[in-house]
């Protein structure tokens, strides 16, 4: 990516007449620039010096290299900008408290909901608009900009703010910044002219922090160290920021020449010299202090990552000494730490977590969202289950299965049914309510569940405990700092408090400790040294990153507002932070990008990856660079980093080397695990337990659809059938669906006849009189047959598309031909249920015999003849080359037993699908054809053929029946090929590609 022409800055002096006691050091990364202002902080201890650093992270790194220079440190402070403008302000007298950012919080909320807004209303609603507003008010309060010069709903919304902090008596820290600025313009007590500032470690400056340094070298020595090499385009983002800053040192001006070659290798010293420019100069041959990694797919590229670490690891390298930076921490968070765990790599994510993102603080924001918010049995199960409730797990197992099988999601019914089944309420739940106010009552939980977490016999000693420790004083400050405004006589309101400690952040656990790996944003990283650096994200459109424009302070009205608020153009900026980046690496640093998607999709490299590759020769970088394909489910044996990899990479070894394979598994105890591994998906699928034998040897009688089943799949039957998993969730699914259609249709046609007074069909003229009629059957079969706390939305969704499908299939019997006329209804054959004729079934041969239920019989009016009818609650009916290429045995078994059981001739048997297209195919008699009109023409079969095709499926009925008593199951779905709606397939041993 060809940058644009970097700004210069010509560093020279500027006459203030010897008022300013500013000096600057400016230089390339590694230049000495920190070292030596830590040298000359050293030199001034005497005084009780202050050193501002980027973040407070830094505090403890810096103390820990300033002991090691001196030994010891009896003065001196070290802290952030916010820590001095602290320290300055204490000394103020101030009427108002400061706001800790729990407060700002509510603060913020309350100003939104109070301005009467014009543009903004809508937006205002999202949960993120408060967030990005308090951005937007503490970039203009930093800015020290005038309110007047706003306008519009910003201005309105700025004025509420402060009004409401006034109302509370509060200062937010911008007002404290603005205090201590004015103590430190005011008050000669201020600060000592003999207590030097020693800074380094940002790149620009708001209007406050620039009015603090500005206001301090008018009192003391004040020592700034930047990195900037004029005309260099790696730092025209700190252009700006070093012009001010040239023009307030006057002529105390310090260059730094870049680090001497002999310090750091040929690779990288190429690189930082060289990165971004027009004219790089000849390159060194790749040494191996730069490579690069290519994976594919998430997984794929950070196992790639986790397995160069964990060889940098093995190879002596301390954890500590090695940094992964990336665009966004957020973003690989999860990814990334559940890889390297996998891997065995200790890591220290070094970004404060939000409380909702640990298990202590998730399950303390599900009960108080239950609690106070109507949250629902997801969100109290979530506390349930979790080690902080003291619960059993199998008593929560127990109500939460009963409270889904019958869909029981809302608060209110969810607490009255749990607590039926437990017998007693939810102890959390009541200890909570019974507190004098709601505040009180979510220290009291928070308590209890530390508590309930860690007791005397489970120790707070692994990161997970820290985490959860962490996240409970997290709580417990927030907890303290609204305290202070309900001790002010302010009603909080409960979603306050749970939006406060939903946005309220838990210290990172592990940053900065030894034996870690520090995985770091860009801007972090930039402060930091490690042996070897892996900067993690450079596909095209994660860096550079898509800039992010505040909706509040747009670059028009930043540029008119002036005051240092306009900021340096996104893409220059993230050029810097990629060259600091890169140059935090003292022996080796790694880029790392995703090559492709996850589908096996290409992505292209991000600019900054081709900044780098274009330095040196193509033929050296190829040779350095390791990629790892999609198709790469394992690790090679030699590399495999756990003992689970290398049982995955010898089991792939075994299909091309099953020798070599089985002399490892030998030599490594390992031949048990290889043999389950590679006969995972051959074992014998016929069943051979003798209970199981015992039983199904014993059955002689066999449902229509079982053996239907059976026919399409064994392995299905087998799962569906015998093993018969059940849903733990009700749902208004298709077998409900069907179930209610049936039980709707049922009740139609049972009381059709004595509804329209003797009229036995619908025809044209009694439409409207029977579709009233069904829509209250179908309300009846609904109130009936859904059986779970369906929401009003369910119900609702399920009636109508219900009733729009019976509509449709009423239209259809009023413009039928078919003289015919529903005579028998659910006609069950086969079980002790059926009429005494039809109790036992049909007869398949062998003692075998058939049940089942036929859903309706059309019988001619004046005679013994009839026309078998199923219902379909799908859009699918079954031709008549279908029902036998397909082994569909209900329409023709259906009327063997109308024939030989029920006493009536069969003319012929139709599916009725209720949905689409509402179509009618079966088999029919071509003799009948006047009699049945208006089917499909290739449904009409001739005698020979109509009766042959029932027989053969008595025939395919009889041999699955005997099939099913030998427990003969094999893999042998129909066409041989796993349909993709099947859902059994996470149970069944069918080999899936």
């Amino acid at each position: 990516m060809a940058p644009p022409p970097a700004a210069t800055v010509r560093l020279v002096a500027r006459d203030y007449d010897g008022l300013m006691g500013l000096s600057l050091v400016v230089g390339p990364a590694h230049a000495g620039k920190v070292a030596l202002l830590l040298a000359r902080f050293l030199d001034a201890i005497e005084h009780d010096p202050w050193l501002i650093v980027p973040a407070r992270a830094d505090v403890e790194r810096v103390e820990h290299d300033l002991l090691s220079r001196a030994g010891v440190l009896l003065a001196g402070r070290i802290g952030t900008f916010d820590d001095l403008f602290e320290e300055i302000a204490a000394g103020s007298v101030s009427p108002l408290r400061d706001a800790p950012a729990p407060v700002r919080d509510l603060v913020v909320r309350r100003a939104i909901a109070s301005a009467p807004l014009a543009r903004l209303a809508t937006s205002a609603a999202t949960s993120g608009f408060a967030d990005a507003l308090l951005s937007a008010l503490g970039e203009l309060n930093s800015a020290l900009v005038d309110p007047a010069r706003l306008d519009g709903d910003l201005a309105l919304l700025h004025a509420a703010y402060a009004g409401e902090l006034a109302r509370f008596g509060l200062r937010d820290k911008d007002g404290l910044k603005a205090d201590a600025i004015e103590r430190l313009r005011s008050d000669l007590d201020a600060w000592r002219p003999d207590r030097p500032v020693f800074a380094y470690g940002f790149e620009d400056l708001t209007a406050a922090e620039w009015a603090l340094l500005e206001a301090l070298a008018a009192r003391a020595h004040v020592h700034v160290s930047i990195p900037y090499e004029p005309g260099r385009a790696a730092f025209a983002s700190l252009a700006v920021t070093v012009t001010d800053l040239a023009g307030l040192a006057g002529g105390r001006i310090e260059e730094l020449p870049p680090r001497d070659a002999s310090t750091i290798s040929p690779t990288l010293r190429h690189l930082e010299r060289g990165l971004f420019e027009d004219a790089p100069g000849p390159a060194p041959q790749l040494d191996g202090s730069l490579r690069f990694l290519e994976g594919a797919g998430t997984r794929g590229t950070l196992e790639l990552l986790g397995e160069t670490v964990s060889g940098l690891i093995r190879g002596g390298t301390a954890p500590e000494r090695i940094g992964v930076a990336c665009d966004s921490v957020e973003r690989w968070r999860s990814a990334l730490g559940a890889t390297f765990a996998a891997l065995g790599v200790p890591v220290a994510i070094e970004e404060r977590p939000r409380l909702g993102q640990t298990p202590f603080g998730a399950a303390l924001l599900s009960l108080l969202r239950v609690a106070w918010l109507g949250g629902e049995r997801g969100e109290l199960f979530a506390f349930l289950r979790s080690p902080f409730a003291g619960l059993q797990r199998r008593s929560v197992d127990f109500v939460e299965g009963r409270l889904r099988g019958r869909a029981v999601r809302t608060a209110a019914r969810v607490e009255e049914e749990g607590d039926k089944l437990r017998g007693a309420p939810v102890p959390q739940l009541v200890a909570l309510r019974a507190q004098e106010s709601a505040l009180v009552g979510a220290r009291a939980l928070a308590r209890s569940m530390a508590t309930a977490g860690f007791g005397l016999e489970a120790p707070p000693t692994g990161d997970e405990a820290r985490l959860d420790l962490a996240a409970y004083q997290a709580t417990t400050e927030v907890l303290d700092s609204l305290a202070s405004l309900e001790a002010a006589g302010v009603v909080l309101d409960p979603a306050e408090i749970v939006a406060a400690l939903e946005r309220c952040t838990v210290r990172a656990v592990g940053a900065g400790e030894p034996g870690r790996v520090a995985v770091v944003d860009l801007p972090r990283a930039r402060t930091r040294t490690f042996d070897a650096v892996f900067i993690l994200g450079l596909e095209e459109g994660s860096l550079p990153r898509r800039g992010r424009d505040s909706p509040f302070l747009d670059d028009a009205r930043r540029t008119a507002l002036g005051s240092r608020l306009a900021r340096p153009d996104g893409v220059s900026r993230e050029r810097y932070l990629f060259y600091a980046a890169c140059t935090r690496a003292a022996q080796r640093l790694t880029l790392v990008r995703e090559a492709a998607t996850d589908e096996g999709q290409p992505r292209e490299a991000s600019p900054f990856w081709h900044e780098v590759t274009r330095l040196f020769p193509v033929d050296d970088v190829r040779r350095w660079t390791q990629s790892r394909p999609l198709s790469a489910l394992t690790w090679s044996l030699e590399a495999a980093p756990t003992d689970r990899e290398r049982l995955r990479a010898l089991a792939s070894l075994s299909v091309d080397d099953a020798a070599g394979a089985a002399a490892l598994a030998t030599a490594n105890g390992w031949t048990r695990k290889l043999e389950r591994a590679r006969t995972a998906f051959e074992r014998e699928t016929r069943l051979r337990n003798p209970a199981v034998l015992e039983v199904l040897g014993a059955k002689t009688t066999f449902g229509v659809t079982e053996l239907e089943m059976f026919s399409d799949c064994s392995q299905r039957w087998f799962v569906e059938r015998q093993i018969d998993p059940k849903s733990m969730d009700a749902e208004p699914d298709a077998m409900l669906r069907g179930q209610v259609a049936h039980q709707a249709l049922h009740k139609f046609y049972a009381g059709l006849q004595k509804e329209l007074g003797g009229v036995e069909r619908v025809t044209e003229a009694t439409f409207e009189q029977a579709f009233a009629f069904l829509e209250r059957c179908l309300d009846g079969a609904l109130e009936s047959g859904v059986r779970f706390d369906a929401t009003d939305l369910q119900r609702a969704e399920l009636r109508h598309s219900l009733l729009r499908d019976l509509e449709g299939f009423l239209h259809d019997e009023a413009a039928s031909e078919l003289t015919f006329v529903p005579r028998k209804l659910e006609v069950s054959f086969g079980s002790e249920r059926s009429a005494p004729e039809l109790q036992r079934g049909l007869d398949l041969g062998d003692g075998l015999r058939l049940s089942g239920k036929i859903d309706r019989v059309d019988q001619d009016p004046f005679g013994a003849q009839g026309i078998v009818q199923d219902y379909k609650s799908g859009k699918t009916a079954h031709s008549a080359a279908e029902i036998d290429r397909e082994v569909k045995l209900q329409i023709p078994l259906y009327m063997l037993v109308l024939r030989d059981l029920v006493g009536i001739e069969p003319l012929g048997g139709v599916y009725r699908a209720l949905s689409g297209k509402r179509l009618k195919r079966g088999m029919l008699r071509a003799e009948s054809k006047d009699e049945l009109p208006g089917y499909a023409t290739n449904d009409y079969l001739d005698e020979e053929p109509f009766w042959a095709q029932i027989e053969t499926a008595r025939t395919r009925a009889h041999d699955s029946a005997v099939r099913i008593r030998a427990g003969d199951v094999h893999h042998d779905p129909r066409d041989g090929d796993c349909p993709a709606w099947c859902d059994a397939w996470p149970i069944c041993r069918v080999e899936h590609a």
